[in-house]
């Protein structure tokens, strides 16, 4: 039986083969600077959780993050330098730190650096989801849809270590009005 991400992978495959290069739409040129702004970013995030926590799950799982941002991020940063798009300005790599040399009002907990992560790992699932869907060249959609597949899995691992820990933050249940009780 055929997965879900195989038939997705087999249509873009399908389509890219015979494709004409058509330049890039301002939609398309804007997605990409918008995702590499969002992997550049998430990665400084990141860093800023490795130097704040102690915990080797945390820490685990935030290289895990940081090594997919940078992946994510020069795979954007080759093709748009080859359709002729200016990368955007980004924030500034931060240095290793001692994470017990940083004071306790400003250190990040755990559960604040992993919220925070889930959320940068959201916003990214969402914006590949649109961005591919919103591509008119193959491509493109592709580039977004192995991203956001990607992320998807990444966002997996990490639902299952906040869950674990007890970090998951859940909004109040909804009970519609009329509902039989069990």
């Amino acid at each position: 039986m055929t997965t879900l991400f195989e038939a997705v992978k087999d249509f873009l495959q399908m389509n890219m083969d015979n494709e004409p290069k058509n330049p890039l739409h301002v939609g398309e040129a804007m997605s990409c600077w918008l995702y590499l702004t969002l992997m550049d970013e998430a990665a400084i995030y990141i860093q800023i959780g490795l130097n704040t926590t102690t915990d080797d799950d945390v820490i685990s799982i935030l290289q895990e993050s940081l090594h997919q941002c940078d992946v994510q991020g020069q795979r954007f940063k080759e093709f748009m330098k080859k359709e002729g798009i200016h990368l955007p300005p980004t924030s500034e790599q931060r240095p290793n730190s001692d994470p017990n040399g940083v004071p306790l009002g400003v250190k990040l907990t755990d559960d604040e650096i992993m919220n925070g992560l889930s959320i940068k790992t959201v916003a990214a699932i969402t914006t590949c989801a649109s961005s591919a869907s919103q591509s008119i060249r193959n491509d493109v959609g592709a580039l977004f849809t192995q991203c956001m597949l990607e992320k998807m899995k990444f966002g997996s691992n990490l639902k299952n270590l906040m869950r674990k820990r007890g970090w998951i933050k859940v909004p109040p249940y909804y009970y519609p009005p009329g509902q039989p009780k069990q």
